[in-house]
């Protein structure tokens, strides 16, 4: 069994926001793999559901994004998992917009969620980065964050959830390598 968690804020008025984009990520594959309805249980909503031969859980915790770590906490503890058996997908400042990386370990880069998730299991969980691109100043990046993402980036985000979605197997089974490269692929065309 894997733990795949969305980080995001939770609440209508957060749902376009650059630092959603990850529950966007787990809504999208939740809806292309046919995973159950939302239930609230580990302080946030989780969805059950098979990629392949792997059950998969799907996490968006309902802590925002300062306390993520408690509800990732509290599922993996539930399920008997261990960090090597959780996923993160979060959005990247220091990854160009809708480039996606996948990494396991590593640091926070000042990323609350991470920071909170490193803290209550260690470095040693899976990433996939999703890349927002940086405002250019540090000055910005908080107000960049937390906006919503442009109208001329609606239809390469679509394309990008998309193709994260569609190739979410190679994920399930372990192969970082040949999902990074097949996304990259789809969002060439």
């Amino acid at each position: 069994m894997q733990l795949w968690v969305g980080l995001g804020n939770p609440g209508p008025q957060y749902a376009m926001h650059r630092h959603n984009v990850g529950f966007m990520a787990v809504d999208a594959i939740a809806e292309t793999y046919g995973f159950t309805p939302e239930k609230k249980q580990f302080q946030g909503w989780t969805r059950e559901g098979r990629i392949g031969s792997e059950k998969v859980i799907l996490l968006k915790p309902g802590t925002f994004m300062n306390e993520s770590g408690r509800s990732v906490r509290a599922a993996m503890d539930f399920y008997k998992l261990t960090p090597e058996d959780v996923t993160l997908f979060h959005d990247e400042l220091d990854l160009v917009p809708m480039k996606v990386k996948v990494k396991r370990g590593g640091g926070t880069a000042g990323h609350n969620g991470l920071r909170s998730t490193d803290k209550h299991l260690g470095p040693d969980f899976r990433r996939v980065r999703i890349g927002i691109g940086h405002p250019g100043h540090k000055d910005r990046v908080h107000g960049y964050v937390l906006g919503n993402y442009a109208k001329n980036e609606l239809d390469p985000l679509a394309d990008m959830l998309g193709a994260i979605a569609a190739e979410a197997n190679w994920l399930a089974a372990g192969d970082d390598v040949r999902f990074m490269n097949d996304v990259a692929m789809r969002l060439q065309d």
